[in-house]
């Protein structure tokens, strides 16, 4: 029987120069930089050059690849690589080492923290001191079929993004390509060779977010939670993380906190938990729109799922024939996060929906919050703002439900805000903090309604004021007086249209004339999505199509429209955010006369587009022409009306 030869690593390992728990970092720089095993280990400082050969020669010469001759990489300081790059000048860098040695800490986390050097800078300069490539991962989409091929909770675990598989070894992207032992470790457990490359840390860790932490882990619990059954416990606090989840023994306790991690990552506002014939159903309101998350669990579970809930929420589990409302707070990482629940009897249980209010990001998206960022056009803009800007009067925005009524004041709000006024709001509730802004929550079970502390506002000497929403006529006089004597109000109404929001008022018994005397303008708002640019292609509409949502084929036949194919960052919808679309009233004379006059709507649109005045449909129409929007989005949103030009 011939004996089976050995390789070069095998005979060093023999030969007492080399241990098999070096081998792993060996492997990595060959692939990493194209070295053979030989100049890998050498440059690595694990042997000798005179051991090495002595290896050669015990082999015959059968892999005698290695050039004995010659110079090999040294692995330079990663201050020098930076100076040489151009990303740091040699005092900085003598300023770095300086903190290092007080604070302690390594050299790239300290040049990031005491704001030298830019994350990216970090990773570049990484991988050109230990001779790997660098991915920037902007625009990356995780390959799903590649995450799913590795064990549950690994890349967040070990902090790496899966990148391809390459000629029997699996690339991936890290943030720290010094860490051995931990690569080691995944190595051993992946039973596969890498070949790194570097990228920053704060996107591999969203990428992880997005793809690896909530989705697997959902799909995960979801199959295992409908074979098994655990009773619930009540463990204080809930805190969220990955490791939680693929750690907890309960079914239902990892499917709740699995579900509310997977909803944050994918930008939802609220969370549905419905009960209907095919079982316990789970969906996402993400950009306004519901879609499911899981396939339906089984329905003999949709009683544990919601007395968690209840649980959770310090609500009656007993109680299941009457509606409860309640508010549970989670932390993630290190921030805290609200729910507001609600639970409905209905025919085959009980649903839930919870609302997200994650208070921290909100307040992160109003930095600089501008109507710039809103998404509205450029016309309705100034034209607003010009209103906005006035000494005193009514600022009144409507719409449905969601429909970014509140973001819109706040953004009017922060643009004529000042030390000079004072500025007071009351809200129901109060969901997230303007600086320099005096806000009250509204505690009708105190006795704290809209009505009773609007009163106390005036006696606060304000300039300008805003009331979250008018719901009785004793807040509407209130509001229409506040106006009426020197103070700015802005506030919303539920209606369809600007025309509504007047018949609203009306009806709630305010006087006509002192109505229109305070009132500014009228803003109807709506939320459009925003075609996902990273699927987004070129549609063709057929004249029919055209037509069928008020469009004249002559005069839009030629224009480019687009949709979204649906893609992994959009979440297969085809849209990613929305823009708002809105329709201004500006309050002329015209109009006041025939408001007090109680003339129909009809004559009232008459006039309001004879001043310049844009409806939604045709606002949202714009969206399309501009290719930020689809025409079933907008069909969705709004009526589609006749001959629209």
């Amino acid at each position: 029987m011939a004996t089976e030869k050995k390789n070069i690593g095998q005979i060093l390992i023999e030969l007492g120069g080399l241990t098999p728990a070096k081998i792993p970092e060996i492997q990595r720089r060959m692939a990493g930089t194209g070295e053979n095993f030989g100049e890998a280990g050498l440059a690595l400082g694990f042997f000798s050059k005179d051991l090495l050969q002595r290896a050669i020669n015990e082999k015959d010469g059968e892999e005698s690849f290695l050039p004995l001759t010659g110079t090999f990489p040294q692995r330079r300081k990663i201050g020098e690589v930076l100076i040489e790059m151009g990303m740091l000048t040699p005092a900085e860098v003598e300023r770095i080492l300086e903190q290092m040695a007080l604070l302690g800490g390594r050299f790239g986390e300290v040049a990031s923290r005491e704001g030298f050097l830019a994350e990216d800078h970090l990773a570049q300069a990484l991988a050109r001191q230990f001779h790997l490539g660098y991915l920037s991962l902007e625009g990356f989409v995780v390959d799903a079929e590649l995450v799913a091929s590795l064990p549950p909770g690994l890349p967040a675990r070990f902090q790496f993004i899966p990148v391809r598989h390459r000629a029997g070894h699996l690339v991936i992207a890290v943030a720290d390509p010094v860490d051995v032992k931990r690569l080691d470790e995944l190595e051993q457990q992946l039973n596969t060779p890498l070949i790194l490359q570097v990228a920053s840390k704060s996107r591999i860790l969203k990428l992880i977010e997005g793809s690896d932490g909530s989705n697997r882990v959902l799909k995960e619990v979801s199959e295992d939670f409908k074979l098994h059954l655990v009773k619930e416990t009540e463990k204080g606090e809930e805190v969220l993380s990955i490791e939680k989840m693929t750690a907890d023994t309960s079914p239902i306790i990892r499917l709740i906190d699995s579900t509310l991690f997977d909803a944050l990552n994918k930008r939802a506002s609220d969370i549905h938990i419905e009960s209907s014939l095919d079982g316990v159903i789970i969906k996402y309101r993400v950009d306004g729109v519901l879609f499911r998350a899981t396939e339906p669990l089984d329905g003999r579970f949709q009683g544990p799922i919601i007395s968690r809930i209840k649980v959770m929420s310090e609500l009656d589990i007993s109680e299941r024939r009457i509606p409860q409302d309640g508010r549970f707070k989670v932390r993630l990482g290190t921030k805290s996060i609200d729910f507001r629940v609600s639970i409905m009897p209905s025919i085959f249980g009980e649903d839930a929906v919870i609302r997200i209010l994650d208070k921290e990001s909100i307040a992160e998206d109003l930095k600089g919050l501008t109507l710039d960022s809103l998404g509205i056009s450029a016309r309705e803009r100034t034209r607003l703002r010009r209103m906005i800007r006035e000494p005193y009067g009514m600022i009144l925005v409507t719409g449905p439900t969601g429909s970014g009524k509140t973001t819109t004041l706040y953004a009017a709000l922060s643009e004529i805000d000042s030390e000079v006024e004072k500025v007071i709001t009351i809200e129901d509730p109060v969901e997230y903090q303007l600086k320099g802004v005096v806000q009250i929550p509204v505690n009708e079970k105190k006795g704290l309604t809209f009505a009773r502390g609007l009163r106390s506002i005036l006696r606060h000497d304000p300039d300008k004021i805003l009331v979250g929403e008018i719901r009785d006529p004793e807040t509407a006089q209130i509001a229409v007086q506040s106006a009426l004597t020197g103070h700015l109000v802005f506030t919303t109404v539920h209606a369809n249209n600007t025309f509504d929001v007047l018949g609203r008022f009306l009806h709630m018994g305010i006087e006509p004339h002192n109505f229109v005397s305070c009132l500014n303008c009228v803003l109807a708002q709506r939320l459009v999505r925003k075609i996902c640019n990273k699927c987004k292609r070129e549609v063709v509409y057929t004249d029919d199509e055209l037509r069928e949502s008020g469009l004249k084929p002559e005069l839009h036949r030629h224009h480019l429209f687009y949709e979204g194919t649906g893609c992994p960052t959009c979440n297969g919808t085809g849209y990613h955010g929305r823009a708002a679309v809105v329709e201004l009233l500006d309050l002329n004379d015209d109009l006041r006369e025939l408001i007090v006059m109680r003339a129909p709507a009809t004559q009232l649109k008459a006039a309001a587009l004879a001043a310049g005045t844009i409806f939604l449909r045709q606002s949202a129409i714009e969206k399309v022409v501009e290719g930020i929007s689809s025409l079933r989005e907008i069909n969705r949103i709004t009526f589609a009306e006749e001959e629209i030009a």
